[in-house]
């Protein structure tokens, strides 16, 4: 669930990126920027780690393992790429938010981030793609496990 949160989150970070973008009102730019600022610390960075936190508790916890399927381990880079660069790109979210709080810069327009926005929401739907569709392929670890288990297994 934190996984299609943190997708939501996104999908509407991209919604306020597009209505951030420069227009005939300037102020509301300059407050949509502070948003932005406020919901990066209060929901995205916050349903990221619990993403990859439930992530990697769910695959060391169920039959799927962590090593055992290439979509699995793809589904974990991926969210862990993503939160880095989430965590990363919040010093440009906050240098652009501060640009917005000053008063001196109200007339300037602020720049977009709607190719790293929508960027971050296509990979966090090809991990959900990921997670509904478990694409075929165990790595060798998962096919020695496998092996292992047919063994004993059999008496």
């Amino acid at each position: 669930m934190s996984s299609v949160g943190w997708t939501g989150a996104v999908a509407v970070f991209v919604v306020l990126d597009i209505a951030a973008l420069p227009g005939p009102d300037p102020q509301l730019g300059r407050v949509l920027w502070l948003a932005l600022q406020a919901s990066v610390w209060s929901l995205l960075v916050p349903l990221a780690f619990a993403s990859l936190l439930t992530g990697l508790i769910l695959a060391l916890g169920t039959v799927w393992g962590l090593f055992r399927h290439y979509w699995v381990l793809f589904k974990l880079v991926l969210t862990l790429i993503a939160t880095v660069v989430l965590v990363l790109y919040t010093q440009t979210i906050s240098t652009v938010a501060g640009m917005a709080a000053n008063q001196a810069m109200s007339g300037l327009g602020f720049p977009s981030t709607l190719l790293h926005t929508g960027g971050g929401l296509l990979v966090l739907l090809l991990t959900t793609a990921l997670a509904i569709y478990k694409p075929r392929g165990m790595t060798r670890y998962g096919q020695r496990k496998r092996l292992e288990q047919r063994k004993q297994a059999v008496p």
